[in-house]
């Protein structure tokens, strides 16, 4: 996966989060969104994620690999 580094994650608008009240999960761009269905489904089973919490960052991941951003 490409990395964010803290001054590029501080510069993205909260709706490039999936969780954007929490400013967590970015996706800046199609890997970045998958690997944040990855973690995602990882914190739900681990129980540190809610079943809404995990459906609101895989249908934002989704947007995001659908419509291609690079």
């Amino acid at each position: 996966m490409a990395t964010l580094k803290a001054s590029k994650r501080k510069k993205l608008r909260k709706s490039s989060f999936g969780l954007p009240g929490q400013r967590k999960y970015p996706m800046p761009d199609r890997k970045h969104a998958a690997a944040a269905k990855a973690r995602a489904t990882q914190q739900y089973r681990r129980g540190k994620l809610s079943k809404s919490g995990r459906d609101k960052v895989h249908a934002k991941a989704n947007r995001v690999l659908k419509n291609g951003r690079k």
